[in-house]
Order: C-alpha cells, then sequence, then structure tokens
C-alpha cells in the first residue's frame, strides 16, 4: 500500500464518513438520466487507510414510458425484467436516507456533478443526503495527474494498474473500485498536495447541487 502522508492524520477527515457513490441510469432522448441502480460504499479514514463500515445496494424502477434500450443493456447489464420488480426510487434512496444517522458525511464520485443532480432531483426523499457536500474524485485527479489525456475511471484504472472490476458499470462495483482510486488519490497526493480534508475540498469540492427555483418561490426557501 502506498504511504499515506499527512492526510490521514487530519482529525476533520478522521470525523467523517466519506459515502462512495454511482449511480447507473438510463438516457431517453431529450430527457435527463433516469437512475436505475445506486451502489454506496462508506468508508471511515482509520489507521492510515480507508476502512469499510457499511455498503448499500439497490435497482429502482424506470419511470413509465422509458424503455431499457438494447444499448442499456449492453452497458450495465441490467434489463428491463430486472427492474420490474424494483423499487421506486424515492423508496430507495429514502432507504440509504435512513442510513445517514452518525454525521458529519462526504459524499464522494467520480464526476460527482452527475450524482448531484440525481440526488437533487430525489431531495423530497432524501433531505439528509441532499444536504452533503461532494468531493469529485475526476477534480481530483485532474490536480494529481494533469498530463494525462482523459480522467475518466477506466483511463485512471488502467494509469494506476487498478483492475477494472468484472462488474464494471453496475453501481456498487463502480463504488468499490472508486474507493480504490480515492484510496491511491489520497495517499499519492498526501505526500505533496493535501494535507487535510480542507484541502481536498479547495481541489475537489462541489456544493450540493439545488433544483431552479419554481415560478413564484423565494430565494433561500429549501
Amino acid at each position: 500500500m502506498d504511504v499515506p502522508g499527512a492526510l490521514y492524520g487530519d482529525a476533520v477527515l478522521a470525523r467523517h464518513t466519506l459515502l462512495v457513490i454511482d449511480f447507473e441510469g438510463l438516457t431517453p432522448q431529450g430527457r435527463p438520466l433516469v437512475p436505475i441502480e445506486v451502489g454506496v460504499c462508506a468508508v471511515r479514514a482509520v489507521g492510515g487507510d480507508l476502512a469499510e463500515v457499511w455498503r448499500f445496494e439497490s435497482l429502482m424502477a424506470a419511470p413509465a414510458g422509458v424503455a431499457v434500450t438494447p444499448w442499456d443493456v449492453r452497458q450495465t447489464g441490467i434489463t428491463a425484467a430486472m427492474l420490474a420488480t424494483a423499487p421506486p426510487p424515492e423508496q430507495v434512496i429514502a432507504a440509504l436516507d435512513e442510513r445517514l444517522t452518525a454525521p458529519p458525511y462526504r459524499l464522494v464520485a467520480h464526476h460527482a456533478a452527475t450524482e448531484a443532480a440525481l440526488i437533487a432531483g430525489l431531495r423530497s426523499s432524501c433531505p439528509r443526503l441532499a444536504a452533503v457536500p461532494l468531493l469529485d474524485t475526476v477534480r481530483l485527479a485532474r490536480h494529481l495527474y494533469p498530463r494525462l489525456p482523459s480522467h475518466s475511471l477506466d483511463t485512471l484504472l488502467a494509469h494506476l494498474g487498478i483492475p477494472r472490476p468484472a462488474g464494471r458499470h453496475r453501481a456498487l462495483p463502480d463504488a468499490e473500485v472508486t474507493v480504490r482510486l480515492l484510496r491511491r488519490l489520497l495517499a499519492e497526493g498526501g505526500r505533496t498536495r493535501w494535507r487535510s480534508l480542507h484541502d481536498l475540498d479547495a481541489i475537489g469540492g462541489l456544493a450540493p447541487k439545488r433544483p431552479p427555483r419554481r415560478p413564484g418561490e423565494q430565494p433561500g426557501l429549501f
């Protein structure tokens, strides 16, 4: 394992649970991404490493009229039959929200703006989750490896010699491999680039996304 550097000595980081999250979704034409699966690995900084404390995964039913296309099946392996008996997204995300009983938290995702938008769309069912700030591993990787031609997850896995998971493009395997990526980013950047959670936030932080205000809604109302 890489030498963790000074970062794991940060008392603020030690108090946080990092919720490494990934959604899989459908991309119907003319509509935003529709979530059909979520996976979370909750980890904490313990003894110079990231230790898993719990995990969560669930499929989510697609809305009526949104088809699972052959491309979607090739990408994720998730079929319409698998989603036919899945609970609705609001029920799934509420169950995840109920797990958040021991703050503080940080959400961590690869290209976290996507996860932030999906969570914002479900925020009435997950008020605690929707208020959690995010860390974007893409932003951290761009800072640490500026010469890479791409900072996609697959490119970073290949660059760092991290095996591509067998279940790539399923939510929990992607969350698990993002934990492995985060471990490497914290270790390598912890030598010279970041020494605290504050440093990570300054480079890779992302505020929770709020949906556009409805007509007549006053600023600051949640």
